[in-house]
C-alpha cells in the first residue's frame, strides 16, 4: 500500500517489473575491486556507482526540464513531484513499509519522497510503489508531468527518470539541478517523509 498526503493520488495494483531484486541499501560498488576501478554503468545503461557526479548525458526517453520551467508548476498540482534521494542510514521495515530515518531530509514542497528508487536496481518492492503512485496521477489526470529530482550532480534522478520512461510512461522530466538549485531560486523546502510502501 502507498500512503501519502497528496489528494490525487491513491494505490493501484499496476507495477512494472524490473530486473532483480537486491538490498534495499546497496553501494552500486563491485566486491573485493577499488572504487575508482567499479564499472559505472550496468549493462542496461543505468548508473551504478559514484553516483554524486556531474551527469554528462540526456536521460533518454526521459527529458531535462529546466529549472526556470520547473519552478513555474506547482508540485503536488500541476506536476508530480519525485524526489529519489536515500534516507542515509535509514531503515524500512520490510512488513510495515514504515522507516527509521538517521537524519532529516527536507524536499521540494508538495514533492514525494521515494527513497531509493534511483539506485541502478532499486529494491523491487520500493520501485513497484514508485510506479504505483506515477501510474495512480496518471489515471487521475492524464500526461500530468512527472519531474524527478535528487541533488546537483546526482545520477539517482537521472536513472529513476530514465527508467520510468522506458517503463511507457511518457512527459517525464528529470530537473538536474535538484533541491540545491529549488531552494537557491529563493524556494523554500519542507522537511519530507519516506512514502510508505507495504508489500
Amino acid at each position: 500500500m502507498v500512503r501519502h498526503g497528496l489528494a490525487i493520488l491513491a494505490l493501484t495494483a499496476m507495477a512494472a517489473p524490473v530486473a532483480g531484486q537486491v538490498p534495499e541499501v546497496a553501494s552500486g560498488l563491485s566486491h573485493g575491486m577499488p572504487a575508482d576501478a567499479a564499472p559505472l554503468f550496468d549493462a542496461s545503461g543505468y548508473r551504478m556507482a559514484r553516483y554524486r557526479a556531474p551527469v554528462d548525458r540526456m536521460p533518454a526517453p526521459a527529458l531535462r526540464i529546466a529549472l526556470a520551467d520547473a519552478l513555474k508548476l506547482r508540485p503536488g498540482q500541476d506536476a508530480l513531484f519525485i524526489d529519489v534521494l536515500p534516507a542515509e542510514g535509514g531503515r524500512r521495515d520490510p512488513l510495515s513499509g514504515t522507516w527509521t530515518l538517521a537524519q532529516t531530509h527536507e524536499t521540494i514542497p508538495g514533492a514525494l519522497w521515494h527513497p531509493e528508487t534511483g539506485r541502478a536496481s532499486p529494491y523491487v518492492a520500493l520501485w513497484h510503489g514508485l510506479h504505483d503512485t506515477v501510474a495512480q496521477a496518471r489515471e487521475k489526470a492524464p500526461g500530468l508531468p512527472v519531474i524527478v529530482f535528487c541533488r546537483t550532480d546526482c545520477w539517482m534522478a537521472w536513472n529513476a527518470a530514465r527508467r520510468l520512461a522506458r517503463d511507457g510512461f511518457g512527459n517525464v522530466h528529470w530537473l538536474a539541478e535538484g533541491i540545491e538549485g529549488w531552494h537557491e531560486a529563493g524556494r523554500t523546502l519542507v522537511r519530507a517523509e519516506p512514502v510508505v510502501i507495504s508489500r
